[in-house]
């Protein structure tokens, strides 16, 4: 599959390349990025071939997150971030996917790539759980899934301050992830994805659901208090003139 913002093709065999190429929206959650996400997923899914997923970005983009007009739609109302379903897209995998973030992570789509089975960041790029810079609590799974893979301190830190977070600094700060420059991201993560593609693609299927079940479990009842805290938390009047401003600059 492949059209102007998503690119997904089995590039070796066994290796289905999902790239997100929205470059209007500079990869921003636009309604046809996560409509593209979730066609090349659905085609994985019946893809008895695949055996790992590498998903990706171009040039300093890997997602940038939600665009103004979706951010206006669930402050006044007419959506929640659950209508995107993207918070469990690689999670609900039946096969490893590895976020390959050799650009940009902001906000929801820094949170969507850590839900991969397998990371690895650029040290020259920007990430950020920035939720709380427009005055709403963080969603899109965020505040589960940020301590489950950065760890409780540096996880909590990052969704309170809303900090942007060179990769580098994060590498120095202990992530357990592989942190390369970012001309090598793809490469680590194709190497990865080879070594995945040797193994029977059954015992790949039944290791992850193996691995990922307590994510999977507990999940939902994460999603649930995001929507609660957002019913309080979105509406607010700065939120909007925070969303206002902060797209403007």
């Amino acid at each position: 599959m492949s059209d102007s913002v998503i690119d997904a093709r089995e590039i070796e065999p066994g290796i289905v390349q999902v790239t997100m190429q929205d470059r209007a929206q500079k990869n921003a959650l636009s309604r046809e990025l996560v409509a593209g996400l979730h066609q090349a997923f659905a085609a994985i899914d019946e893809n008895e071939r695949c055996k790992a997923v590498v998903l990706t970005g171009y040039d300093n983009y890997f997602c940038t997150g939600g665009t103004k007009d979706g951010l206006l739609s669930i402050q006044g109302g007419e959506m929640q971030f659950t209508a995107l379903h993207l918070h469990s897209l690689a999670l609900d995998c039946k096969v490893p996917v590895i976020a390959a973030m050799q650009g940009h992570g902001i906000g929801a789509g820094f949170t969507m790539g850590l839900f991969a089975d397998l990371v690895v960041l650029s040290r020259e790029s920007v990430y950020t759980c920035n939720y709380m810079n427009f005055g709403f609590t963080p969603g899109m799974g965020a505040t589960f899934i940020v301590p489950k893979k950065l760890g409780i301190s540096l996880g909590e830190e990052m969704l309170f301050t809303a900090g942007r977070y060179m990769g580098a600094e994060l590498e120095r700060r202990g992530v357990p992830f592989r942190v390369v420059p970012r001309n090598e991201v793809l490469t680590v993560a194709l190497d990865v994805a080879r070594s995945l593609a040797e193994k029977p693609r059954l015992s790949l299927i039944m290791l992850k659901d193996n691995l990922v079940a307590s994510l999977r479990a507990e999940l939902p009842a994460a999603i649930a208090q995001e929507v609660k805290m957002h019913e309080a938390t979105f509406h607010l009047p700065e939120v909007k003139d925070r969303i206002n401003a902060l797209f403007g600059k």
